[in-house]
């Protein structure tokens, strides 16, 4: 498999936080003949895809195809596991999310995921965070960002306990 340069490697890394892995902007300073070549490159490889630009969204053109319409990239999965990131799809939505393996959010997914699920304070023992941060990540990181379902229960001795639904 093709190496990726580092250039290549920001706008794929970009794309995988952007939703639905939208690969434009392209990084500042990256125009003109050597953007062309980096996202040809990328396309031959698998890694980006040029799709209709949606102008209603405000989607940013990759291109402009002569008729009134133009393309934007998207990140490919392909692209996304050129990069190391495996694609997960949030269980009320088709975009897909990146979750990066080795990480503290994903150390907290897979405390939630867990049958007994996790308490605040079984999060911030296992990430050595403190409690907000915890309840940060939950509320604003892991629902509103990533969309998943994650739901809560207070337990005798427990206290609040949260679970990721399985979907």
């Amino acid at each position: 498999m093709p190496k990726l340069t580092g250039t290549q490697t920001i706008i794929l890394s970009r794309a995988a936080t952007r939703p639905g892995n939208l690969a434009m902007p392209l990084p500042d300073g990256l125009h003109g003949a050597a953007a062309k070549m980096a996202v040809n490159r990328m396309i031959t490889n698998g890694w980006v895809e040029e799709v209709d630009a949606d102008l209603r969204k405000g989607e940013p053109l990759w291109r402009e195809t002569g008729d009134g319409h133009g393309t934007t990239l998207v990140a490919t999965e392909a692209g996304l596991v050129a990069i190391g990131i495996a694609p997960v799809a949030a269980s009320d939505a088709p975009k897909p999310v990146a979750i990066r393996a080795g990480t503290k959010q994903a150390q907290v997914i897979a405390l939630l995921q867990r049958p007994e699920g996790a308490s605040i304070a079984e999060i911030v023992e296992a990430t050595g965070w403190l409690a907000h941060s915890a309840r940060g990540l939950i509320s604003g990181g892991l629902k509103k960002k990533l969309g998943l379902q994650i739901t809560s229960e207070k337990i005798e001795g427990r206290g609040t306990v949260y679970k990721l639904d399985a979907a």
